[in-house]
């Protein structure tokens, strides 16, 4: 998987060539439509069951890539649409981060024309978020946990997502009869994973989807054949498949770092104040509890301690971060 290039480009074991005997470049006008035709073959994917469902939708596009890919999927799936910020300008529309504060138009559309589901993609559709008829969010979390659902209806096998992702696949994964593991942040890590444990799927929690059978990369238009089979053959909407899963919340925090600070001794004495319950220092430091979680990195890129924490409730996610704060001062 391109670790041949790599190998070269590391042993530096390669050759110029003239400009008469340069590569060249293919373009493939029909990529799309391979992409498409390639999802709807998928063995598990229905496509006459979920074209009989209608689903009435809104996509937001956010003035990028999404309003060329989405279209011809959502023809193909025999559902109705209304296009947001489909204009394929660069120039987005809003914050591209598909989280709830930049999603209150695409929110307001669906709950107000009364639509099925809204769909929210990143600029490069490898990220999916969707809204509830009730126009509430169904949690960028619990996109791959739908996707999941459904794939191992029909296939089972192991799964995978990071360790910053919602504990729900996890639940989700072992109510199933199959297991689930946790990988290092960063898409390269979980596919590494997947592979290693032969998973049948995974991804991030941030809506990344990672569907082996089609690639080994995230896909929001995978991810949109996925949950809306899976809506399809329960015949229920996603404020109803969002009630049947574990319901967790997660928030996120950071804490600055001085020029002088020993991250060592600060993970070290988190771990002594902790010895009793489980953790993971795979990537940072993430501590498991019973009714929660939370992990602990230091940015790449900031003089910060990133904190993510989950629990059942708001309080108890924020209760979490409180405790480690408090330990870390």
């Amino acid at each position: 998987d391109g670790q041949a290039l790599l190998d070269l480009a590391a042993d530096r074991s390669f050759v110029f060539v003239s400009v008469d005997n340069l590569g060249k470049v293919i373009h493939k006008e029909d990529a799309l439509d391979l992409h498409i035709k390639a999802i709807l073959d998928l063995p598990f994917i229905n496509t006459e069951l979920i074209r009989s469902r209608k689903f009435k939708v809104a996509v937001d596009c956010i003035n990028s890539t999404g309003a060329l890919a989405l279209p011809p999927l959502l023809d193909a799936l025999g559902c109705s649409y209304t296009l947001i910020n489909k204009e394929v300008t660069g120039a987005f529309a809003h914050n591209p981060e598909p989280v709830a504060q930049n999603l209150l138009q695409l929110s307001a559309i669906v709950k107000d024309e009364k639509l099925d589901l809204g769909i929210a993609v990143d600029p490069d559709v490898d990220r999916l978020v969707f809204t509830c008829p009730s126009g509430e969010l169904f949690g960028e979390e619990y996109t791959l946990v739908a996707a999941a659902d459904f794939v191992l209806r029909h296939k089972k096998g192991a799964t995978v997502s990071n360790l910053s992702s919602s504990r729900a696949l996890r639940d989700v994964s072992h109510a199933k009869g199959v297991s689930y593991h946790a990988a290092a942040v960063g898409e390269v890590n979980v596919v590494a994973t997947m592979k290693a444990v032969n998973a049948v799927i995974g991804g991030e929690g941030n809506g990344g989807v990672i569907l082996p059978d089609l690639h080994y990369g995230r896909d929001a238009m995978v991810g949109i054949a996925l949950v809306l089979n899976l809506l399809a053959e329960d015949d229920i909407d996603l404020d109803q498949l969002k009630s049947k899963y574990p319901q967790y919340q997660i928030i996120k925090s950071k804490v600055k770092l001085g020029h002088d600070t020993d991250i060592d001794a600060m993970i070290n004495k988190l771990k002594k104040a902790y010895i009793n319950d489980d953790f993971n220092e795979l990537d940072g430091l993430k501590i498991d509890f019973e009714d929660g979680w939370v992990h602990l990195r230091k940015s790449n890129t900031e003089p910060i301690i990133r904190i993510i924490a989950e629990s059942k409730t708001k309080e108890g996610a924020q209760a979490l971060i409180d405790d480690i704060k408090e330990l870390l001062n």
